[in-house]
């Protein structure tokens, strides 16, 4: 018995060989079977405003004055930020600004140093 990976659009699990082609008979949709063994997922890549790949413990720069939320406090243009963590999300830099604390930043208010 062979073991044919589920169907991408609906997770079904029956799903069968036609030639070069995998179909699921449940919704329909086929898909090349080498497009299967080839497909592994991109890693993410973090771009600053400029452009510039960031990666974990970069040291970056604010383009912007940034408002602290919840504050009357802001962070002025040209604040470096040392050691940053690259995260998933909307704000994808994790960081720990001085005389701020840990907070989060978006990678378009940046640039490398």
């Amino acid at each position: 018995m062979s073991t044919l990976p589920p169907c991408p659009k609906c997770a079904s699990a029956y799903t069968y060989e036609d030639g070069a082609m995998l179909v699921c008979p449940e919704c329909g949709h086929e898909w090349s079977a080498s497009a299967e063994a080839d497909a592994a997922p991109a890693a993410k890549v973090w771009k600053d405003a400029h452009g510039n790949v960031l990666q974990d413990g970069d040291t970056v720069t604010l383009i912007k004055d940034l408002k602290i939320k919840g504050s009357s406090s802001v962070i002025k243009v040209g604040t470096k930020v040392k050691n940053i963590r690259l995260i998933e999300g909307d704000h994808d830099i994790d960081c720990k600004i001085d005389g701020f604390g840990a907070m989060q930043l978006k990678s378009e208010y940046i640039k490398k140093a």
